[in-house]
Protein backbone atom coordinates (compact mmCIF):
# COMPACT_ATOMS: atom_id res chain seq x y z
CA UNK A 1 0.00 0.00 0.00
CA UNK A 2 1.12 3.71 -0.55
CA UNK A 3 1.49 4.48 3.38
CA UNK A 4 4.01 1.92 3.88
CA UNK A 5 6.80 0.48 2.05
CA UNK A 6 6.18 -2.37 -0.61
CA UNK A 7 8.24 -4.99 -0.23
CA UNK A 8 9.79 -7.47 1.61
CA UNK A 9 8.94 -8.65 5.35
CA UNK A 10 10.41 -6.36 7.93
CA UNK A 11 11.16 -7.60 11.20
CA UNK A 12 10.38 -4.91 13.48
CA UNK A 13 10.18 -4.79 17.69
CA UNK A 14 7.93 -3.45 19.42
CA UNK A 15 9.15 0.50 20.63
CA UNK A 16 9.69 1.32 24.40
CA UNK A 17 7.22 2.00 26.46
CA UNK A 18 4.77 -1.22 25.27
CA UNK A 19 2.43 -2.15 28.06
CA UNK A 20 3.67 -5.24 30.56
CA UNK A 21 0.41 -6.56 29.57
CA UNK A 22 1.10 -6.43 26.27
CA UNK A 23 4.57 -7.85 25.87
CA UNK A 24 3.42 -10.74 28.93
CA UNK A 25 0.57 -11.71 26.31
CA UNK A 26 2.71 -12.25 23.12
CA UNK A 27 4.66 -15.52 23.36
CA UNK A 28 0.37 -16.83 24.38
CA UNK A 29 -0.58 -15.40 20.97
CA UNK A 30 2.57 -16.74 18.85
CA UNK A 31 2.05 -20.10 20.74
CA UNK A 32 -1.67 -19.84 19.43
CA UNK A 33 -0.48 -18.61 15.74
CA UNK A 34 1.62 -21.59 15.36
CA UNK A 35 -0.82 -24.21 16.79
CA UNK A 36 -3.66 -22.78 14.29
CA UNK A 37 -0.45 -23.26 11.50
CA UNK A 38 0.14 -27.01 12.54
CA UNK A 39 -3.61 -27.67 12.63
CA UNK A 40 -4.09 -25.84 8.85
CA UNK A 41 -1.04 -27.79 7.58
CA UNK A 42 -1.99 -31.07 9.60
CA UNK A 43 -5.49 -30.77 7.35
CA UNK A 44 -3.90 -29.86 4.22
CA UNK A 45 -1.96 -32.81 4.65
CA UNK A 46 -4.61 -35.10 5.53
CA UNK A 47 -7.39 -33.90 2.64
CA UNK A 48 -4.26 -34.28 0.31
CA UNK A 49 -3.87 -38.36 1.37
CA UNK A 50 -7.65 -38.99 0.38
CA UNK A 51 -7.00 -36.87 -2.65
CA UNK A 52 -4.39 -39.82 -3.06
CA UNK A 53 -6.76 -42.19 -2.52
CA UNK A 54 -9.49 -41.09 -5.23
CA UNK A 55 -6.02 -40.68 -7.54
CA UNK A 56 -5.17 -44.31 -7.02
CA UNK A 57 -8.70 -45.26 -7.41
CA UNK A 58 -9.36 -43.68 -10.79
CA UNK A 59 -6.21 -44.64 -12.11
CA UNK A 60 -6.67 -48.44 -10.91
CA UNK A 61 -10.03 -47.80 -12.62
CA UNK A 62 -10.99 -44.52 -14.70
CA UNK A 63 -14.58 -44.12 -15.03
CA UNK A 64 -16.50 -40.69 -14.85
CA UNK A 65 -17.31 -41.87 -11.06
CA UNK A 66 -13.56 -42.53 -9.77
CA UNK A 67 -12.65 -38.77 -12.02
CA UNK A 68 -15.29 -37.24 -10.37
CA UNK A 69 -14.18 -38.38 -6.66
CA UNK A 70 -10.82 -36.94 -7.65
CA UNK A 71 -11.86 -34.33 -8.20
CA UNK A 72 -14.25 -33.35 -5.11
CA UNK A 73 -11.53 -34.53 -3.42
CA UNK A 74 -9.15 -32.23 -4.96
CA UNK A 75 -11.62 -29.13 -4.37
CA UNK A 76 -11.80 -30.29 0.09
CA UNK A 77 -8.15 -29.94 -0.05
CA UNK A 78 -8.31 -26.70 -1.19
CA UNK A 79 -10.40 -25.30 1.71
CA UNK A 80 -7.70 -25.73 4.71
CA UNK A 81 -4.81 -25.03 2.30
CA UNK A 82 -6.18 -21.29 0.99
CA UNK A 83 -6.69 -20.90 5.08
CA UNK A 84 -2.45 -21.36 5.61
CA UNK A 85 -1.94 -18.86 2.87
CA UNK A 86 -2.36 -15.93 5.58
CA UNK A 87 1.17 -17.49 6.70
CA UNK A 88 3.14 -16.66 4.31
CA UNK A 89 4.94 -12.82 3.04
CA UNK A 90 5.51 -13.04 7.05
CA UNK A 91 7.17 -16.88 7.54
CA UNK A 92 10.55 -17.07 5.38
CA UNK A 93 10.53 -20.95 5.94
CA UNK A 94 6.66 -20.45 4.75
CA UNK A 95 7.74 -18.44 1.33
CA UNK A 96 11.21 -20.53 0.16
CA UNK A 97 8.65 -23.55 0.33
CA UNK A 98 5.07 -21.94 -1.20
CA UNK A 99 5.76 -22.33 -5.05
CA UNK A 100 6.64 -25.88 -4.73
CA UNK A 101 3.15 -26.23 -3.54
CA UNK A 102 0.66 -23.42 -4.94
CA UNK A 103 2.15 -21.92 -7.50
CA UNK A 104 0.12 -20.13 -10.61
CA UNK A 105 -0.04 -19.06 -13.38
CA UNK A 106 1.20 -22.12 -15.20
CA UNK A 107 1.81 -23.18 -18.89
CA UNK A 108 0.09 -26.20 -18.67
CA UNK A 109 1.93 -27.02 -22.10
CA UNK A 110 4.96 -28.08 -19.89
CA UNK A 111 2.95 -31.21 -18.91
CA UNK A 112 0.46 -32.43 -21.59
CA UNK A 113 -1.36 -31.86 -24.61
CA UNK A 114 -2.84 -28.72 -25.12
CA UNK A 115 -5.16 -27.27 -27.71
CA UNK A 116 -3.76 -26.03 -30.43
CA UNK A 117 -4.90 -22.40 -30.24
CA UNK A 118 -2.68 -22.38 -27.15
CA UNK A 119 -0.12 -21.77 -29.52
CA UNK A 120 4.13 -23.10 -28.94
CA UNK A 121 7.10 -22.00 -27.92
CA UNK A 122 7.83 -17.94 -27.23
CA UNK A 123 10.57 -15.81 -26.17
CA UNK A 124 9.44 -16.03 -22.67
CA UNK A 125 9.32 -19.76 -22.74
CA UNK A 126 10.95 -22.21 -24.97
CA UNK A 127 9.30 -24.71 -22.82
CA UNK A 128 5.71 -24.12 -23.26
CA UNK A 129 4.51 -26.65 -24.81
CA UNK A 130 7.38 -29.60 -23.78
CA UNK A 131 4.70 -31.98 -23.46
CA UNK A 132 6.38 -34.34 -20.67
CA UNK A 133 3.57 -36.81 -21.09
CA UNK A 134 4.06 -37.11 -24.76
CA UNK A 135 7.87 -37.49 -24.27
CA UNK A 136 9.99 -39.61 -22.17
CA UNK A 137 13.51 -37.85 -23.54
CA UNK A 138 13.95 -34.40 -24.01
CA UNK A 139 16.71 -31.95 -23.68
CA UNK A 140 17.05 -29.04 -20.94
CA UNK A 141 19.27 -26.14 -20.94
CA UNK A 142 21.70 -28.36 -22.92
CA UNK A 143 21.37 -31.56 -20.95
CA UNK A 144 19.30 -34.69 -21.87
CA UNK A 145 16.96 -35.90 -19.39
CA UNK A 146 15.40 -39.35 -19.45
CA UNK A 147 12.00 -38.69 -18.35
CA UNK A 148 10.91 -42.68 -18.95
CA UNK A 149 9.67 -42.70 -15.73
CA UNK A 150 7.67 -39.89 -14.18
CA UNK A 151 8.66 -39.58 -10.49
CA UNK A 152 8.31 -36.93 -7.89
CA UNK A 153 12.02 -36.32 -8.14
CA UNK A 154 12.05 -35.94 -11.86
CA UNK A 155 9.04 -33.25 -11.56
CA UNK A 156 10.69 -31.14 -8.57
CA UNK A 157 14.81 -31.85 -9.50
CA UNK A 158 14.89 -31.29 -13.31
CA UNK A 159 10.93 -29.57 -14.36
CA UNK A 160 9.79 -27.81 -11.89
CA UNK A 161 10.65 -23.36 -12.89
CA UNK A 162 12.42 -25.33 -15.65
CA UNK A 163 15.58 -22.92 -17.04
CA UNK A 164 13.78 -20.33 -14.31
CA UNK A 165 10.49 -19.46 -16.06
CA UNK A 166 8.44 -19.14 -12.73
CA UNK A 167 5.34 -20.23 -15.01
CA UNK A 168 6.74 -23.53 -15.63
CA UNK A 169 5.11 -25.30 -12.83
CA UNK A 170 5.48 -29.06 -12.65
CA UNK A 171 4.35 -29.60 -9.33
CA UNK A 172 1.96 -28.96 -6.49
CA UNK A 173 -2.15 -28.11 -6.61
CA UNK A 174 -2.37 -26.78 -9.84
CA UNK A 175 -0.71 -29.12 -11.95
CA UNK A 176 -2.95 -31.75 -10.28
CA UNK A 177 -5.67 -29.57 -11.07
CA UNK A 178 -5.06 -29.11 -14.86
CA UNK A 179 -4.29 -33.61 -14.67
CA UNK A 180 -7.61 -33.76 -13.35
CA UNK A 181 -9.92 -31.09 -15.55
CA UNK A 182 -7.77 -30.28 -18.22
CA UNK A 183 -7.94 -26.80 -20.08
CA UNK A 184 -10.86 -24.35 -19.52
CA UNK A 185 -11.66 -23.60 -23.21
CA UNK A 186 -14.68 -21.29 -22.10
CA UNK A 187 -13.43 -18.09 -21.88
CA UNK A 188 -15.40 -15.93 -20.10
CA UNK A 189 -18.26 -18.60 -20.61
CA UNK A 190 -19.42 -20.39 -17.90
CA UNK A 191 -17.84 -24.07 -17.55
CA UNK A 192 -14.32 -25.74 -16.35
CA UNK A 193 -12.31 -27.92 -17.57
CA UNK A 194 -14.00 -31.13 -18.97
CA UNK A 195 -11.06 -33.97 -19.23
CA UNK A 196 -12.60 -37.75 -20.17
CA UNK A 197 -12.00 -40.22 -17.67
CA UNK A 198 -10.38 -42.05 -20.70
CA UNK A 199 -6.97 -40.04 -20.94
CA UNK A 200 -6.24 -42.32 -17.93
CA UNK A 201 -7.65 -45.60 -19.57
CA UNK A 202 -5.64 -48.26 -20.84
CA UNK A 203 -5.31 -49.51 -24.66
CA UNK A 204 -7.51 -48.70 -27.69
CA UNK A 205 -9.97 -47.20 -24.81
CA UNK A 206 -6.85 -44.45 -23.92
CA UNK A 207 -7.83 -40.83 -25.44
CA UNK A 208 -4.93 -38.68 -26.70
CA UNK A 209 -2.48 -41.02 -25.87
CA UNK A 210 0.45 -41.74 -23.09
CA UNK A 211 -2.67 -42.42 -20.97
CA UNK A 212 -0.09 -44.50 -18.50
CA UNK A 213 2.77 -41.78 -18.58
CA UNK A 214 -0.43 -39.10 -17.87
CA UNK A 215 -1.27 -41.59 -14.48
CA UNK A 216 2.02 -41.78 -13.76
CA UNK A 217 2.70 -38.10 -13.78
CA UNK A 218 -0.89 -37.50 -11.83
CA UNK A 219 0.44 -39.99 -9.27
CA UNK A 220 4.41 -38.25 -8.89
CA UNK A 221 2.51 -34.84 -8.35
CA UNK A 222 0.47 -36.40 -5.35
CA UNK A 223 2.97 -37.92 -4.02
CA UNK A 224 4.83 -35.00 -3.91
CA UNK A 225 1.96 -32.73 -2.49
CA UNK A 226 1.74 -34.75 0.21
CA UNK A 227 6.14 -35.15 0.97
CA UNK A 228 5.87 -31.58 0.84
CA UNK A 229 2.67 -30.79 2.98
CA UNK A 230 4.42 -34.02 5.42
CA UNK A 231 7.65 -31.73 5.81
CA UNK A 232 5.60 -27.87 6.48
CA UNK A 233 3.42 -29.36 8.76
CA UNK A 234 6.48 -31.11 11.27
CA UNK A 235 7.99 -27.14 10.71
CA UNK A 236 4.98 -26.19 13.07
CA UNK A 237 5.21 -28.85 15.83
CA UNK A 238 6.73 -28.36 19.30
CA UNK A 239 10.44 -28.33 17.96
CA UNK A 240 9.64 -27.57 14.32
CA UNK A 241 11.44 -24.54 12.84
CA UNK A 242 8.69 -22.57 11.95
CA UNK A 243 7.34 -22.52 15.84
CA UNK A 244 10.79 -22.23 17.43
CA UNK A 245 11.82 -19.05 15.24
CA UNK A 246 8.83 -17.27 16.22
CA UNK A 247 8.80 -18.32 19.99
CA UNK A 248 12.74 -17.10 19.79
CA UNK A 249 11.67 -13.70 18.58
CA UNK A 250 8.43 -12.43 20.13
CA UNK A 251 8.58 -9.38 18.91
CA UNK A 252 9.80 -10.03 14.85
CA UNK A 253 6.56 -13.02 15.32
CA UNK A 254 3.82 -10.45 16.16
CA UNK A 255 5.56 -8.46 13.03
CA UNK A 256 4.95 -11.65 10.55
CA UNK A 257 1.86 -11.98 11.81
CA UNK A 258 0.59 -9.03 10.61
CA UNK A 259 3.05 -8.70 7.74
CA UNK A 260 1.31 -11.99 6.20
CA UNK A 261 -2.47 -10.65 7.07
CA UNK A 262 -1.60 -7.00 5.20
CA UNK A 263 0.18 -8.72 2.36
CA UNK A 264 -1.90 -11.65 1.69
CA UNK A 265 -4.95 -8.85 2.22
CA UNK A 266 -3.58 -6.36 -0.35
CA UNK A 267 -0.90 -7.14 -2.70
CA UNK A 268 -2.07 -10.60 -3.42
CA UNK A 269 -5.49 -11.25 -3.18
CA UNK A 270 -7.00 -7.84 -3.78
CA UNK A 271 -4.65 -7.13 -6.28
CA UNK A 272 -2.67 -9.98 -8.21
CA UNK A 273 -5.39 -12.37 -8.10
CA UNK A 274 -8.76 -10.39 -8.51
CA UNK A 275 -8.12 -6.55 -9.73
CA UNK A 276 -5.16 -7.66 -12.55
CA UNK A 277 -7.99 -10.07 -13.86
CA UNK A 278 -10.59 -7.60 -13.31
CA UNK A 279 -8.81 -4.92 -15.51
CA UNK A 280 -7.48 -7.61 -18.32
CA UNK A 281 -11.21 -9.09 -18.24
CA UNK A 282 -8.92 -12.01 -18.79
CA UNK A 283 -10.34 -15.87 -17.20
CA UNK A 284 -6.27 -16.77 -17.60
CA UNK A 285 -5.57 -15.17 -14.44
CA UNK A 286 -8.08 -16.95 -12.27
CA UNK A 287 -6.41 -18.76 -9.36
CA UNK A 288 -8.16 -22.25 -9.83
CA UNK A 289 -8.63 -21.52 -13.62
CA UNK A 290 -8.93 -25.35 -14.63
CA UNK A 291 -11.74 -26.10 -12.18
CA UNK A 292 -13.38 -23.15 -11.78
CA UNK A 293 -12.78 -22.93 -7.88
CA UNK A 294 -11.54 -19.26 -7.77
CA UNK A 295 -14.51 -18.30 -5.27
CA UNK A 296 -13.88 -20.81 -3.20
CA UNK A 297 -9.57 -19.52 -3.21
CA UNK A 298 -10.62 -16.37 -2.33
CA UNK A 299 -13.03 -16.91 0.59
CA UNK A 300 -10.75 -19.07 1.87
CA UNK A 301 -8.06 -17.14 1.82
CA UNK A 302 -10.20 -14.02 3.30
CA UNK A 303 -11.24 -16.80 6.14
CA UNK A 304 -7.42 -17.73 6.99
CA UNK A 305 -6.74 -13.67 7.54
CA UNK A 306 -10.11 -13.50 9.61
CA UNK A 307 -9.02 -16.45 11.91
CA UNK A 308 -5.37 -14.98 12.45
CA UNK A 309 -6.94 -11.77 14.14
CA UNK A 310 -9.44 -13.58 15.76
CA UNK A 311 -7.32 -16.84 17.28
CA UNK A 312 -9.39 -19.35 15.92
CA UNK A 313 -9.80 -22.30 13.09
CA UNK A 314 -12.47 -24.91 12.60
CA UNK A 315 -10.73 -27.85 11.62
CA UNK A 316 -12.18 -30.10 8.77
CA UNK A 317 -13.41 -32.09 11.44
CA UNK A 318 -15.30 -29.93 12.94
CA UNK A 319 -12.73 -29.21 16.16
CA UNK A 320 -11.90 -25.41 17.09
CA UNK A 321 -8.56 -24.59 18.14
CA UNK A 322 -8.65 -20.97 19.72
CA UNK A 323 -6.76 -19.20 22.21
CA UNK A 324 -4.52 -15.48 22.87
CA UNK A 325 -5.30 -13.55 19.53
CA UNK A 326 -4.17 -10.26 18.16
CA UNK A 327 -7.49 -8.88 18.94
CA UNK A 328 -6.89 -9.49 22.52
CA UNK A 329 -3.78 -7.36 21.84
CA UNK A 330 -5.78 -4.58 20.11
CA UNK A 331 -8.22 -4.71 22.70
CA UNK A 332 -6.14 -4.20 25.35
CA UNK A 333 -4.64 -0.71 23.87
CA UNK A 334 -7.38 0.48 21.73
CA UNK A 335 -11.16 -1.05 21.86
CA UNK A 336 -12.73 0.43 19.26
CA UNK A 337 -10.15 -0.32 17.09
CA UNK A 338 -10.55 -4.17 17.95
CA UNK A 339 -14.43 -3.23 17.21
CA UNK A 340 -12.97 -2.02 13.81
CA UNK A 341 -10.69 -4.48 12.57
CA UNK A 342 -13.05 -6.99 13.88
CA UNK A 343 -16.54 -5.20 11.75
CA UNK A 344 -13.71 -4.67 8.33
CA UNK A 345 -13.10 -8.76 8.72
CA UNK A 346 -16.60 -9.31 8.39
CA UNK A 347 -17.49 -6.78 5.70
CA UNK A 348 -14.99 -8.67 3.63
CA UNK A 349 -16.14 -12.08 4.27
CA UNK A 350 -19.81 -11.11 3.52
CA UNK A 351 -18.84 -9.51 0.57
CA UNK A 352 -16.04 -12.86 -0.27
CA UNK A 353 -19.74 -14.61 0.60
CA UNK A 354 -21.77 -13.21 -2.30
CA UNK A 355 -19.12 -13.47 -5.24
CA UNK A 356 -18.98 -17.69 -3.32
CA UNK A 357 -22.97 -17.97 -3.27
CA UNK A 358 -23.73 -16.68 -6.96
CA UNK A 359 -20.61 -18.78 -7.84
CA UNK A 360 -22.21 -21.66 -6.54
CA UNK A 361 -25.27 -20.78 -8.39
CA UNK A 362 -24.42 -21.00 -11.49
CA UNK A 363 -22.70 -17.31 -12.33
CA UNK A 364 -18.70 -18.69 -12.71
CA UNK A 365 -16.09 -16.21 -12.10
CA UNK A 366 -15.02 -16.61 -15.28
CA UNK A 367 -18.47 -14.94 -16.11
CA UNK A 368 -18.14 -12.41 -13.54
CA UNK A 369 -14.51 -10.93 -15.63
CA UNK A 370 -16.39 -10.35 -18.37
CA UNK A 371 -15.92 -7.08 -19.69
CA UNK A 372 -19.28 -5.19 -19.36
CA UNK A 373 -20.76 -7.74 -17.13
CA UNK A 374 -21.80 -5.17 -14.13
CA UNK A 375 -23.21 -8.00 -11.90
CA UNK A 376 -19.96 -9.79 -11.75
CA UNK A 377 -17.57 -6.99 -11.65
CA UNK A 378 -20.07 -5.82 -8.69
CA UNK A 379 -18.93 -8.67 -7.12
CA UNK A 380 -15.70 -8.87 -7.37
CA UNK A 381 -15.12 -5.70 -6.69
CA UNK A 382 -17.12 -5.76 -3.48
CA UNK A 383 -14.31 -8.67 -2.37
CA UNK A 384 -11.22 -6.16 -3.82
CA UNK A 385 -12.64 -3.21 -1.37
CA UNK A 386 -13.26 -5.46 1.61
CA UNK A 387 -9.61 -6.43 1.44
CA UNK A 388 -8.20 -3.10 0.70
CA UNK A 389 -10.13 -1.57 3.58
CA UNK A 390 -9.58 -4.25 5.97
CA UNK A 391 -5.49 -3.50 5.25
CA UNK A 392 -6.37 0.40 6.11
CA UNK A 393 -7.49 -0.70 9.72
CA UNK A 394 -4.33 -3.47 9.93
CA UNK A 395 -1.73 -0.69 9.17
CA UNK A 396 -4.14 1.32 12.26
CA UNK A 397 -3.20 -1.99 14.27
CA UNK A 398 0.09 -1.88 13.53
CA UNK A 399 0.62 1.96 14.87
CA UNK A 400 -1.71 1.00 17.74
CA UNK A 401 1.03 -1.96 18.97
CA UNK A 402 3.93 0.55 17.96
CA UNK A 403 5.37 -1.32 15.32
CA UNK A 404 7.85 0.47 13.01
CA UNK A 405 8.54 -0.49 8.86
CA UNK A 406 6.25 -3.09 8.84
CA UNK A 407 6.04 -3.53 4.85
CA UNK A 408 3.14 -5.20 3.00
CA UNK A 409 3.35 -6.59 -0.48
CA UNK A 410 1.60 -4.33 -3.27
CA UNK A 411 0.21 -4.26 -6.93
CA UNK A 412 0.59 -2.45 -9.56
CA UNK A 413 -3.08 -3.19 -10.14
CA UNK A 414 -4.25 -1.14 -7.12
CA UNK A 415 -0.88 0.80 -7.06
CA UNK A 416 -0.22 2.01 -10.16
CA UNK A 417 -2.51 1.20 -12.35
CA UNK A 418 -1.59 2.59 -15.71
CA UNK A 419 1.86 0.03 -15.58
CA UNK A 420 -0.44 -3.08 -16.29
CA UNK A 421 -1.26 -2.05 -19.68
CA UNK A 422 2.14 -0.95 -20.66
Amino acid sequence: MKSLILAGTALTAFAAGTTAVLAADKAAVLTNYSNIAEAKYQDSLSTAQHLQTAVDALLAAPSADTLDAARTAWLASRVPYQQSEVFRFGNAIVDDWEGKVNAWPLDEGLIDYVDTSYGGPSDENALAVLNVVANPAFELSGKAIDATNITPELLEGSLHEAEGVESNVATGYHAIEFLLWGQDLNGIDHGAGNRAFTDFSAGDVCTNGNCDRRGAYLQAATELLISDLEWMTAQWGETGEARTGLLGDESAGIVAMLTGMGSLSYGEVAGERMRLGLMLNDPEEEHDCFSDNTHNSHYYDGKGVQNIYLGQYTRVNGETISGASLSNLVAAVNPDLDVEMRGKLDATMNALGALKAAADGGFSYDQMLAQGNAEGEALVMGGINGFVDQTQSIERVVSALKLDGVEFEGSDSLDNPDAVFQ
